[in-house]
C-alpha cells in the first residue's frame, strides 16, 4: 500500500508545483504580490489547505522514498522487513503530517 501511495503523492507533488510556482512567481514579482501571497497563506482556508496538502504529500513521499532506497540497498527485503518498514513509513509520515498541519494552521 505504501508503494502505490508513494506514486500517488509523486503525482500530487507534480501537479502541486503549479500552485507552488504560481505563488513563488507572484510573491517575487512585487512587494504587493508578496503581501497578497502572505495574506492568502495567513487568512485563506483554501490556500492553507493546499499548502498543508502539498506538505503532507511531500512528507509521505520523502519517507516512502527513504524506504525504497533501503529496499534498493537490500536492507530489510524480507516479508517481515517490508511490513515493518511500511508501518514505520506510515507512522513517521503521520507525525510529519500532523506537524505540518500545526505549522500551517
Amino acid at each position: 500500500m505504501t508503494s502505490i501511495t508513494h506514486r500517488i503523492t509523486g503525482v500530487i507533488l507534480f501537479v502541486g508545483l503549479i500552485f507552488a510556482f504560481w505563488a513563488l512567481d507572484k510573491s517575487l514579482s512585487s512587494p504587493a504580490g508578496f503581501d497578497a501571497v502572505s495574506d492568502a497563506l495567513a487568512n485563506n482556508f483554501l490556500a492553507k489547505l493546499i499548502a498543508w496538502g502539498l506538505l503532507s504529500a511531500l512528507a509521505f513521499h520523502f519517507v516512502a522514498g527513504i524506504k525504497h532506497l533501503l529496499m534498493d540497498a537490500d536492507i530489510g527485503v524480507t516479508l517481515e522487513g517490508g511490513v515493518k518498514k511500511a508501518q514505520i513509513t506510515v507512522v513517521v509520515s503521520a507525525v510529519l503530517i500532523i506537524l505540518a498541519g500545526v505549522w500551517v494552521w
